[in-house]
């Protein structure tokens, strides 16, 4: 990705998602209960949505001008929480979060551009796109369309897996929390919640040292390649009711 593409999670991220850093966590057997914060050098101000959408400008080319993402290989940073954005870039310009392309376009950034760049991408509002109907051909939950298995966990989690409850953190519509710790991931495309999961299940912690969060790489230990494709294309569907 390019800072041109600009790239957040986490819910999961959304999800995952997705999923970033906080003083506080909710304790809980899966996961633990207190994590630390990215340190914030700056800015003495949050970010202004205005001086953002000049200076996100160069996202456009991947996550598009309002940060719906047309090509499903670059997250959607539309409806993002501020702080979420700002942290992420703290930790590509870092390194802590391993992206050459996006390690070398967050370089120049400063704790004001970062923030700004989050709060113009948080007014945008995401576009949600479809969940797979198509129904599980084998084993367990044969018969069952995969949008459905997604919502039983994201809802309900997996206790038997060890996998809590994704709404328990992401909302109910996948809203997230604001603030650097619980992204936005209703909307998201299916293809790229799939691939920060999977990582996650694979051992990727975002952060180092005291800023590592090893909650996702925790929560996704128990999640089978079904229900990463199941959680995916649920998130890609979930959104507000209303206006």
């Amino acid at each position: 990705m390019k800072l041109s593409r600009l790239v957040v999670l986490s819910t999961a991220l959304v999800v995952t998602g997705a999923i970033a850093q906080q003083a506080a966590e909710p304790a809980s057997p899966e996961m633990p209960a207190v994590v630390a914060p990215v340190a914030d050098s700056g800015p003495a101000k949050a970010g202004d949505p205005k001086a953002g959408q000049t200076k996100a400008g160069a996202c456009a080319a991947c996550h598009a001008l309002d940060g719906n993402a047309t090509d499903a290989l670059y997250p959607k940073l539309a409806g993002q929480h501020e702080q979420f954005i700002w942290r992420q870039l703290k930790l590509f310009k870092s390194g802590e979060r391993n992206n050459a392309i996006m390690m070398g376009m967050a370089a120049p950034l400063s704790e004001q551009d970062m923030r700004d760049i989050g709060a113009y991408f948080g007014t945008q509002k995401v576009i949600a796109g479809l969940a797979d109907e198509s129904l599980i051909a084998e084993g367990p939950n044969a018969g069952k369309k995969f949008y459905q298995v997604g919502e039983r966990i994201y809802r309900g989690g997996n206790s038997a897996n060890g996998v809590p409850a994704c709404a328990a953190c992401h909302g109910p519509a996948g809203a997230g929390v604001p603030g650097p710790t619980y992204p936005a991931l209703g909307g998201q495309h299916a293809s790229y919640t799939a691939a920060k999961l999977t990582e996650f299940r694979d051992g990727t912690v975002w952060g180092k040292d005291k800023n590592a969060n090893v909650i996702m790489s925790q929560v996704a230990k128990g999640l089978s390649d079904e229900d990463i494709q199941s959680l995916a294309t649920y998130l890609q569907g979930l959104h507000k009711a209303g206006k």
